[in-house]
């Protein structure tokens, strides 16, 4: 009765979990424009994929968005369908997946370390990774890594039954194999070979290191496989036989095989970059993940935190040595990294275990002070960013410094104090303060960032003609493609003002004020005059640059 009691209360205690972290995630989501440049790629992609009606052949405007398969894009095509928000442009729509994966991968999260560890452990795993700054973002956005991240953490969840299974020398139902290979053709679905990196380099690591690997036979690799492969073939042919393998080209060769040897898109680093931002992305749960280092290392040869290791080592390895890099590549890997910590918090203050060698107590305590450096500057964000951008500061900043800065001094005292869990609690109700403000209060209201909906308005309002030929020359990002509904073409300004000579009484063009001369002495050599609708001005964020562009058109 007892156990069935203590059952009963976690999962109560684990709904309540996944409630909180469900409205921690609200904040912004349907307040916040497209965050460029990704998102607004994957939400416009799917636009057209529902107006064309093509599921198949994935596109932004009229090129092929050949990167990844089309899973991101049917989940995103589902909510707004389901919404029916197509021909509002609502942006929260396209990011129910993510918020739905994210919420969903935390509750996951918090029962596999009341697997491993204890319910406290678990409970404690899914707070830390719900606070984290990575997750709290990308959970926002209509991305395809929220996805791919509870696919993960699918597959591990199947591997850590199968583990429990063979501990308790009991028979793993065909269910728990079903479950691995089905997250993984999700996985494959969703983007490609990247989830087999964690799916089944943890399984084979673990084997490796245990120098056994009679027990993969629970997964049913004879035909597992084939599961696997049956959610991702169909689509697979479909898109070959569609682009002619131009697809396959695409993704592997250039997508993914390419950002092996060199950095993509300007996001190239040395190895070591994970591991150097790991102390932001995964704040404020990175200090208490170092911290946990001598707990892992007193229990290493548990077969529960082997299995932890093995999820995290290859994944990261791989992370760090490939050339292109960005933060949320090793997002997979930071349930397995909030399960260990947890663990370790969810310890008695008598039982914490500090490093024994003095270079390593001072190494913690540096890493401390850079951690509680980085609170200090998310606390103040806020404020900082609202004067520099906006020249004022909303309530809402000041409320942030002002309820977080002394949870943060309440968590190093604590830490001081050696009470470990205590001081985790302080950080992440830091954290949950500082995202609630800055993602309902301070970043809706930084007006001068969000440029393409301040163009999109005032483009509509000067509309000549219901199919008015629009160009832009001086801005370009996919944000303002989608809030357009894709009615905008970017081009040069030489060539906006040859489409306004062809296209006197229904066209409009975009014209920076670098752009202007070009683009007036152009008109002038055909003795064209035209008219200011009106002026935007405004920071892209994308590319560093203030921006101050002119509506124009032909004047009758």
């Amino acid at each position: 009765m007892l156990k069935n009691k203590l059952t009963r209360t976690f999962y109560n205690r684990l709904l309540l979990l996944v409630f909180s972290a469900f409205l921690l995630l609200l904040p912004g989501r349907a307040s916040i424009p497209p965050f460029d440049r990704d998102e607004p790629r994957y939400m416009q992609a799917t636009a057209q994929m529902l107006e064309s009606h093509n599921f198949i052949d994935v596109r932004f405007q009229d090129k092929p968005r050949y990167l990844q398969p089309a899973g991101i894009y049917w989940l995103e095509a589902a909510a707004v369908s389901l919404t029916g928000t197509l021909s509002d442009r609502a942006v929260w729509a396209y990011r129910i997946p993510s918020l739905v994966a994210m919420t969903s991968a935390i509750g996951l999260t918090a029962w596999m370390g009341a697997i491993l560890f204890s319910p406290a452990a678990g409970l404690l795993s899914g707070a830390l990774l719900a606070t984290s700054v990575l997750v709290e973002a990308e959970g926002r956005m209509a991305t395809i890594d929220s996805t791919l991240l509870l696919a993960v953490l699918l597959a591990e969840f199947s591997l850590l039954l199968v583990l429990e299974d063979r501990s308790k020398d009991r028979r793993t139902p065909v269910a728990t194999a079903l479950l691995f290979w089905i997250a993984l053709g999700c996985g494959l679905m969703l983007k490609g070979p990247v989830v087999l990196i964690p799916g089944l380099g943890t399984p084979l690591c673990l084997a490796l290191v245990e120098r056994n690997g009679s027990w993969l036979q629970r997964l049913r690799f004879g035909w597992g496989w084939l599961v696997m492969l049956a959610i991702v073939v169909p689509w697979c042919v479909a898109i070959g036989l569609v682009s002619h393998g131009e697809f396959f080209q695409h993704s592997v060769g250039r997508n993914f095989l390419g950002k092996i040897g060199q950095g993509q898109e300007a996001h190239g680093a040395p190895p070591g970059f994970h591991l150097l931002v790991f102390g932001l992305a995964f704040w404020p749960g990175s200090f208490f993940a170092a911290a946990s280092l001598p707990f892992i290392w007193a229990r290493r040869t548990s077969w529960q935190i082997q299995y932890l290791l093995c999820w995290i080592v290859p994944h990261w390895i791989v992370f760090e040595l490939i050339a292109t890099k960005l933060p949320h590549y090793v997002l997979p890997v930071y349930p397995a990294i909030a399960l260990f910590t947890g663990a370790a918090l969810s310890c008695s203050d008598n039982e914490w275990n500090w490093p024994q060698k003095k270079w390593a107590r001072i190494a913690l305590f540096v890493y401390g002070g850079v951690c509680l450096i980085a609170g200090i500057l998310l606390s103040l964000a806020g404020i900082v960013v609202s004067k520099v951008i906006e020249g004022s500061v909303p309530p809402e900043a000041w409320l942030i410094a002002i309820g977080s800065l002394p949870l943060l001094v309440l968590a190093t005292r604590a830490v001081i104090a050696a009470k470990m869990r205590q001081a985790a609690f302080y950080a992440m109700g830091s954290a949950i303060l500082i995202y609630a403000g800055l993602f309902l209060g301070v970043i809706p209201r930084l007006h001068q960032i969000w440029l393409s909906p301040r163009l999109t308005a005032a483009v509509n309002q000067h509309l000549p003609c219901p199919d008015s030929e629009i160009v832009s020359s001086s801005f370009s990002e996919p944000s303002f493609v989608f809030l357009m509904h894709g009615r905008i073409k970017f081009d040069t300004s030489r060539n906006a003002a040859l489409m306004l000579e062809n296209n006197k009484s229904c066209g409009l063009a975009l014209i920076g004020r670098r752009d202007e001369r070009t683009f007036t002495e152009e008109l002038s050599k055909k003795s064209i005059k035209i008219v200011e609708y009106g002026r935007v001005k405004g920071f892209n964020y994308s590319t560093g640059k203030w921006l101050d562009i002119g509506i124009y058109g032909v004047s009758n």
